[in-house]
Order: structure tokens, then sequence, then C-alpha cells
């Protein structure tokens, strides 16, 4: 099969952001990645994702919107003598001029895409070489792009982006320009891709959960669709070959995230006994989930030690403790599920989440771990020593866990309880309450490691009544946009948002608008977030009333914990119900939007 063209590539991609029917976007991706060459699937499982990498791993292009506008305002000014009445130009036009026009058009529109699909249209350039590139022609220049650095990288980034611009369609630098700033606005996950891969290969979904299953133990969506499609072309023939082959050659591998799993909510410790008979107990700390993963041997880069957030996000940078891995562990590599939490090195006591998180940043990191020093409390070990260990039963892995730690300040065995008493279960909760902790995790004695939030293998019993409001538990829901401030807080450009909640097909439907409960530090903070994933238009994952629609859609990325009285039933939200009285508790970085709370857990509230 011969290399795809970016411009073919483009043209497809432009018709999935026109296409609204999940269903049909699924169609259409199965299609492409029919045509597309074996050699560029992987990357174009990123860039369709607008990435030049797996979702776990950050290349950041460096590059402002308003550097990308003056990359299209010199190419306008060196070709506006072809340009059209669309920019308001007749004849030459300097730098400053030609920006002045494209910044403009780009306010009005939102979108740098559409700025330079205009552009790029106007210019009107006539070069041989414009829509030859090949998919794996462009990657490798938008990693040229992403990786220059130093002294005068930001000229030479834009010398580069402003050469490829030139070599492409409108259509194409609609697309690269957006992937350049984190905007792809296609509307579909990698559970969409996934769907897609199996459509493609089988015609059908039948192949959707061996996919989900082989991603969640290695979260590459990229590479995984690369080795299913390879297999699919060895035996075409053969489905229950290709499954099994899959399951063969696409194993838990260290330095790339296990998908981790997640707790299911049941109201009281009999309930939890009843389902689950005999169980592990731990405490649930309020710290920040870290997946730890280590190699003696090290890995591409030179580093021995990678740290993930429960979202996939790379988060070795916070952690310069981890680097001293090597002299607390007795095999030579093992991916490890722990809570990171901060602590006053004075009195031992634990500090809150808002703490620990302060850590996350990127410049000033050793100053930051003397502040708050962290202690790892690890509670499962997925693998080492060169064997899986997310089928084995958990107590098997509990043993498994004990021996693999030296003693050592920074990793902790976090202690548990085997039960199956209900009055015993209920004390312990009691208890970690009693001690500010968040109370139990409770854990399927004889359950393997499920990703996601799935079955009935760990669950959380809600918190104490009355300890954020009526509620016995808070949320975790998706801001969908902001409405403008009016009076004292049109100060802060927003005065509430709407948020939702996820359904079974991971759509979000509205629950709320939130208005109280916000310090005037966090209506500046939830402004500024705002407007970095601000989107022209709603999202398609999004289902909202239009009595509903803010004032700015926002993308489904910002994560909030939000208390409220109670759930009661709503013709207005499209999740059925609503929140009564819901307050903001807090801004939840260290989760993606996929793990928010979802309407069948509204059940358990």
């Amino acid at each position: 099969m011969d290399a795809m063209k970016f411009k073919l590539f483009s043209q497809k991609l432009d018709l999935l952001e026109q296409t609204n029917s999940r269903l049909e976007m699924m169609y259409q991706l199965s299609d492409l990645y029919k045509v597309i060459d074996v050699d560029e699937i992987k990357i174009a499982s990123y860039l369709m994702q607008g990435s030049l990498v797996p979702a776990y791993l950050s290349l950041e292009f460096q590059l402002s919107v308003k550097m990308v506008l003056r990359a299209l305002s010199q190419i306008h000014s060196e070709y506006s003598k072809h340009s059209s009445e669309s920019l308001g130009l007749f004849g030459d036009s300097d730098i400053t001029s030609s920006l002045k026009i494209i910044t403009k058009s780009y306010k009005e529109s939102g979108d740098i895409g559409l700025a330079a699909f205009q552009v790029i249209e106007d210019a009107n350039i006539n070069i041989t070489e414009q829509d030859q590139l090949e998919i794996d022609q462009v990657f490798k220049k938008l990693v040229q792009i992403a990786k220059e650095n130093g002294s005068g990288s930001q000229d030479r980034k834009l010398n580069l982006l402003v050469d490829l611009l030139k070599l492409s369609n409108p259509v194409s630098a609609k697309f690269i320009t957006r992937i350049i700033v984190g905007k792809l606005r296609l509307g579909f996950s990698a559970m969409t891709i996934l769907d897609a891969l199996s459509w493609a290969v089988t015609n059908s979904k039948v192949h959707r959960k061996l996919l989900e299953d082989a991603y969640q133990k290695r979260a590459d969506v990229g590479e995984l669709a690369q080795v299913y499609l390879e297999l699919s072309k060895e035996k075409a023939t053969d489905l229950d070959l290709i499954a099994k082959k899959l399951d063969e050659k696409y194993q838990v591998r260290v330095g790339i995230p296990v998908v981790p799993a997640l707790c299911q909510r049941l109201n009281t410790a009999k309930e939890i006994i009843d389902k689950m008979e005999t169980v592990i107990a731990e405490p649930k700390y309020d710290g920040l989930r870290v997946q730890i993963h280590y190699s003696r041997k090290g890995f591409d880069d030179g580093s021995h030690v990678r740290a993930f957030t429960r979202n996939l996000e790379e988060v070795t940078y916070m952690f310069p403790e981890l680097l001293d891995l090597s002299d607390a562990l007795k095999t030579d590599e093992c991916i490890l599920d722990s809570e990171a939490i901060g602590y006053n090195p004075e009195t031992g006591e634990l500090l809150s989440f808002q703490s620990t998180i302060t850590r996350k940043r990127k410049h000033d990191v050793g100053e930051a771990s003397k502040k708050v020093p962290i202690r790892f409390y690890v509670f499962d070990v997925l693998y080492s020593g060169n064997e899986s260990f997310l089928e084995k039963p958990l107590r098997k892995r509990k043993d498994l866990l004990k021996g693999l730690f030296k003693n050592n300040r920074i990793i902790i065995f976090a202690d548990y309880i085997v039960t199956t008493d209900d009055i015993e279960l209920h004390n312990f909760h009691e208890k970690k309450l009693e001690e500010g902790l968040e109370g139990a995790v409770i854990k399927q004695i004889d359950s393997g490691y499920q990703s996601g939030r799935k079955g009935w293998s760990w669950v959380k019993i809600k918190e104490a009544e009355g300890t954020y409001g009526k509620l016995k538990d808070t949320l975790d829901l998706i801001v969908m946009g902001y409405y403008f401030g009016r009076g004292k807080r049109s100060k802060f450009g927003v005065g509430a948002f709407l948020v939702g909640v996820l359904d079974d097909k991971q759509d979000v439907k509205t629950i709320a608008k939130i208005g109280t409960g916000l310090s005037d530090d966090q209506f500046k903070e939830l402004k500024f977030r705002g407007d970095e994933l601000s989107t022209s238009e709603k999202p398609k994952e999004y289902e909202v009333d239009k009595n509903l629609f803010p004032d700015v859609w926002m993308k489904p990325e910002l994560v909030v914990e939000t208390a409220a009285d109670e759930i009661t039933k709503s013709p207005n939200h499209s999740a059925g119900v609503a929140l009564r009285f819901p307050r903001l508790i807090d801004f939840r970085d260290d989760k993606n939007w996929t793990d928010a709370t979802t309407i069948k857990e509204l059940d358990n509230f």
C-alpha cells in the first residue's frame, strides 16, 4: 500500500469534523484505517488525536497562538498580491498590517485552523511540491519544530512552521496549526478509535473488549493500532487467532502506564460484605494517585524511574525522591500502584491534597520538595521480574509486594485488614476518618487488577454525613462551559459554570449550574482555565438544553470536585436530575474527564 498524502489524511479529518454522529465517525475512522499504510498507522493515530506521541508522554510545541499568527502573517505578507477580498487586502502588505488582519480574522472565529485555511487559500501559492507531503514527512517536520530548543529556538520554530505551511494546502494547514496549539476539535476519544479498529477488521465491534483490555494493559493507542492491524493482515480470516496473537504480543511493559483501577461506591459496610464477602480494607488517602515504573537497566532516555498519574500524565519531574528507588527495591523492574502524600517532617502529619499538588510545577521542583516532602504509600504491584501480575488474585499480589522492599523512609507499605465482618469493616472506616483520612477503600480479596471503574473489585464507602453537605460524598463533574458574570462578578468575567456527568456512551449530560462556593481567586482561576479550554462550538460529546447554553463552551478536560445537598429530578438538565445547592470544593487536576462521575453512579449518592 502506498504512503498516504497528508492532503488526503487532512481531508478525512475534515470530514470527521463535520460529522455529528458518533457511529458515523466510527465508520469513517474504520475506513481511514483500511487505507493507511501499515508503517504510518502509529503516527496517524497520534496525529488524529492532535499529538505526536502517546497520551502518557509529553512533547509540546512551545508555540503560542500569537506565534502561529506571526507565521501566518509572514506568509500572508509575502503572498499578499494574490490575496482575495476575504481578508480585506488589495495589493502589497507588510507583516505588521498582515498580522492585524489575520489576528482580527482569528478573533472572529476563535479557531486558528480557520485562520490558517484562509491565509493559505488566499495566498494561492503555486508550488509543485505543495500537497505532495506524506503523513510521515509532515510528522517528522512537526517533531522537528517541537524539539527545537535553546537560544533562538522560537525563531527557528517559526521559520520551520512557515516552510511547512507553504508546502500545505488550506485543509492541511488548518489541521497542522490546530495540532500545534493543541486544539484539534474532532471530538472523539481513544475508545472511539478502538471501536473503529475492530470495525476495520471484523466489520463489527466483536473485538472491542479485546482491544480495550489490551489498551488497559499498555495505554498506547498508536502502538496498539499498529500491532492489531498488522496481525489482521497476517491472519485475516481467523478472528480467534488474531485475538490470541494480540493477547500474546501486546502485554504490560515497564515504562508505559497501565490504566489504573478505580473505585465504585456503595453505601454501607454491610452492603459491601454482602456483595464481596472476604475483603481487604485499606486507608483511603487524600493524595495524588501515582503509578511508579522502575527499571534497573534503564529506559531509552537513560532514566530508571517513571511516574504517572491516574489520567496517564507523566509526572516523574515532580518526585526527585524516586531517583533513589534502586536502593529501596529488591527487583530489577516493577510497576507499583501508590498514593503520594505530602507530610510534615517535624510531626509526621499527612498534608492535604491541595498541599501535595503544589509539587505539580515545572520549575523549582527541588525547592518544592523541601517544603512538601513526599511519602509513597504503595498498595499494589502490577508487574515484577518480567511477569505481569494483573491476573493474579489480590491476596497473592499483597504477598509479593511485601517481599519487594528494603527499609526506607520514602516508600511505605500501606497497611490493611482482611475481614468478612461488616462491623469490623465499619469500625475500620470510621477509625480512618477520625485519623483525618478519607475512610477506607475495600477490595475483593481474590480479584485481579481491573482497570477503570468496572465490576465490584474495588469500592469505597461514602464519607460521613455532613462532611461536605447533605450528600454523603462529593461528585467529580466535567466543566462544560461558563456564563459571564454580572454585578460584582463582572470583574472576573465569569459568574457561574455548567457541569455534567457521563452516560454509558461517555457523552456528557448536564446536572448543575454552579455559582457558589468559589473564592475570588477561584473565580479568576476558572476564567483563566475556561479561556484556555474554550471552543467556538459545542463539543460533540455534550447534550445540553438550549436554555442552558453557556456564554463560553469549554472542551471536556477540566474536572471539579463538587458537593451538594441532594439530587432531584429535573426536566431541564439532560442527565434527568439536578444538584440542589451545588458548590465547588476543588479543581481536580489529577483526574481525567473520562473518570468523572457517571449517571449510573448517581444512584449510590
